[in-house]
């Protein structure tokens, strides 16, 4: 962008760069006031399994240990039959209880479970259901400094 171009733009939204900077760091603060990183990710395809639990063992790594990070997973829509315990492959459930084990907190979404006739039951110990929905989860967590990725 050429300086008469940015000069112009900062003269007619003069507080327009303030304000994202404050916005990015108030969330930066949130998530971190503590010193421990909060993290939700959000998974619905099937595809991507593997990878989004793949990217959570490397996030926990980068971040120096478990106790560094707190991470929420919600699933929904065909992703969540990779996780019924009946149909997870060897591998899955391999990758649950690692995550489990390093703190991951795993969230079914209600109304995916409904819509394929699934109880709590049917998926590996520490699963929570997320009853209001997952993508309403997903927007509560961030509302309380959690950053969301979807990889």
């Amino acid at each position: 962008m050429s300086f008469s171009r940015r000069f112009l733009i900062s003269r007619l939204f003069p507080g327009l760069a303030g304000s994202a900077a404050v916005a990015v760091s108030a969330t930066t603060a949130a998530a971190a006031a503590d010193g421990i990183q909060k993290v939700v990710y959000h998974l619905s395809e099937p595809t991507r399994v593997n990878f989004v639990l793949g990217n959570i063992k490397n996030h926990i790594a980068g971040k120096g240990g478990p106790d560094r990070i707190r991470i929420v997973l919600v699933i929904h829509g065909p992703a969540l039959e990779s996780f019924v315990t009946s149909k997870a492959s060897p591998d899955i459930r391999l990758q649950i209880e690692g995550r489990a084990k390093d703190g991951v907190s795993f969230v079914a979404c209600g109304n995916t479970m409904k819509a394929q006739d699934l109880a709590l039951s049917d998926m590996p110990g520490g699963f929570e259901i997320a009853d209001e929905g997952g993508v309403t989860r997903i927007a509560d967590l961030q509302a309380e400094g959690y950053l969301y990725i979807r990889p």
